[in-house]
């Protein structure tokens, strides 16, 4: 069984949390660790209007429980997705500063070359930005801007952010069956 840890900060961008963190709730060949930041459940109240994280199958862990398996080397988490991933996380992974959970998940995957997925949610995106995310990518990390494709001709807000979700699961090496250019019409693109 695959292990993945999922972090989920305070950027805007719940949407994209709750869609991955669903369809990952689907699957009986992955296990899931979850952190949240403290802003993270505030503004995933006020852009979905509920707590509906807290009743996934997954272990909720503390931001500050060092004692989580996917913080150390010695864990078998073969991937950490942060979703959204905010600037400041960003910043701190780039900086080697492991202040809590995600960022100490997030140093541990880069030093044991495993997948690093950040869902960068911001625009538009300053110089820091562009260093931070150059910095995480040379270290081995995945910066996976929280941008639909529409490929796919999506017909709703949920279809557009799931095209994210589809792209961060492949990154991280979890199959999914979704739009694949080339490969023929969707339902969705023959209207």
């Amino acid at each position: 069984m695959k292990k993945i840890a999922v972090g989920v900060t305070g950027a805007s961008g719940s949407v994209y949390a709750a869609m991955l963190l669903q369809h990952l709730a689907q699957r009986s060949d992955v296990e899931v660790g979850l952190v949240m930041s403290d802003n993270a459940a505030t503004v995933w109240q006020h852009e979905l209007g509920n707590d509906h994280y807290r009743n996934l199958p997954f272990r909720l862990w503390n931001k500050n429980d060092f004692m989580a398996p996917f913080a150390s080397g010695s864990s078998q988490y073969s991937a950490l997705i942060i979703c959204p991933c905010s600037m400041g996380t960003l910043g701190r992974i780039a900086g080697g500063i492991s202040n809590d959970l995600i960022t100490r998940a997030a140093d541990v995957m880069l030093k044991e070359r495993r997948k690093l997925v950040c869902v960068v949610r911001e625009t538009p995106y300053n110089l820091i930005h562009l260093r931070n995310m150059t910095t995480v990518t040379e270290a081995g990390g995945i910066i996976c801007p929280a941008t639909p494709s529409y490929y796919s001709r999506p017909q709703s807000i949920e279809e557009a952010a799931m095209t994210v979700i589809h792209r961060v699961l492949q990154l991280a090496d979890i199959p999914v069956d979704s739009y694949q250019w080339g490969e023929g019409d969707t339902p969705a693109a023959s209207h």
